[in-house]
């Protein structure tokens, strides 16, 4: 939902002894001699801790004027019935939350929990205008959306490349916590490449981590680097801790974004089983060489599911995938992807001491039909 400041070293450049000055004098024996000059030009003097924060300043500043306009307040309104509230009586809910204009046309990326189940969205943009959107299309599994309004005169973000992001590197972030508008936060790259539990409980990957200030109102809010580029989508924060705070790569929001514009939706494949991470008996390890040591146990099925048809049991322990070791539910999911739709997969199981191959068709996940 952590620097130090280096001081640079100096050189001073000696005019050489060929170089005269005007005061030269003669020398009794009627040599002209010279009297080396130090050059002292203003690039000579020692830089200073206020010279490296200027341009420390300058290059968030440079940044955030450059994002800003297309950066958007989010309005949502729509029905939720919280846990205090019976079911029957759900009460008129209203959030907020960040976006930022990615096309000339309109559409936005933002945060699936920001505008999932809205009623009705509105957005402000940087002129202060305000508008209706339409939602596009939402991905729960990398907590991305997409909106559109209909307005003219858009200035669309630049979108970045997450895969040169470095430790360390400078990132902005730019969003509306609390409904303070369009608020400018500045940190570092903190880590690359964590991992994330999206609330529909699959595992979002490639995730950065900032120390940039994020507060709710922040979600779906631009991560820029010094030259104005998006490297990523604010999505979350750990509300005990300060300093730990996570953005979808931008890498991963411009596959799920074009998914979302041409179909609505990201599809994903899926078995139909429930089960839970286990260890797998030592012996069974040792005498089959198997390359994990956990696996999934298998709890149950959903109706007639393509696990279920192809034979899968409950108390099979579920180690392969093709031709890939799955060790938990989190592996399973990663191969679960748009392109196993509708195409035969072997699955290898533990059942009681023997292993068991078993065909499976896996089939578009009825969550995103």
């Amino acid at each position: 939902m952590e620097t130090s400041i280096t001081n640079i070293g100096n050189e001073i450049e000696f005019l050489g002894d060929d170089q005269i000055s005007g005061d030269d004098e003669m020398s009794g024996d009627g040599v002209q001699t010279a009297t080396p000059l130090i050059n002292q030009t203003p690039a000579d003097q020692p830089v200073t801790d206020q010279d490296l924060l200027d341009a420390y300043s300058r290059a968030v500043i440079t940044a955030a004027e450059r994002v800003s306009p297309s950066v958007v307040y989010i309005e949502v309104h729509g029905m939720t019935s919280e846990r205090r509230n019976s079911p029957r009586n759900p009460r008129e809910g209203r959030g907020s939350g960040s976006g930022f204009i990615i096309t000339p046309d309109g559409f936005i990326l933002t945060n699936s929990h920001v505008v999932r189940e809205a009623k009705t969205i509105d957005v402000t943009t940087a002129d202060g205008n305000k508008y209706h959107a339409q939602l596009i299309g939402d991905d729960p599994d990398t907590d991305l959306a997409v909106i559109r309004i209909n307005a003219p005169n858009l200035v669309p973000a630049h979108l970045g490349d997450a895969q040169k992001i470095r430790v360390g590197q400078l990132v902005i972030a730019i969003g509306n916590p609390y409904g303070f508008q369009y608020t400018v936060t500045a940190g570092v790259v903190s880590a690359l490449g964590r991992s994330l539990r999206a609330q529909s409980g699959r595992l979002m990957d490639d995730v950065i981590q900032t120390d940039a200030a994020l507060n709710p109102g922040n979600s779906g809010g631009p991560l820029v680097n010094a030259r104005g580029e998006v490297v990523g989508v604010n999505t979350a924060m750990i509300l005990p801790a300060q300093g730990i705070c996570f953005a979808t790569s931008i890498d991963t929001a411009k596959f799920v974004a074009s998914r979302l514009i041409r179909d609505g939706k990201v599809s994903r494949s899926y078995i139909g089983l429930a089960g839970q991470n286990v260890p797998i008996p030592r012996r069974i390890i040792r005498f089959y060489n198997l390359p994990v040591t956990t696996g999934i146990l298998v709890v149950s099925f959903e109706g007639t599911s393509p696990a279920r048809n192809a034979g899968v049991r409950e108390g099979d322990i579920i180690i392969g995938f093709d031709d890939h070791p799955i060790a938990g539910i989190d592996d399973l999911h990663k191969l679960l992807s748009e392109d196993r739709i509708g195409r035969k997969s072997t699955l290898s199981v533990i059942r009681q001491t023997t292993i068991v191959k078993l065909e499976v068709m896996p089939e578009e996940s009825q969550k995103n039909r």
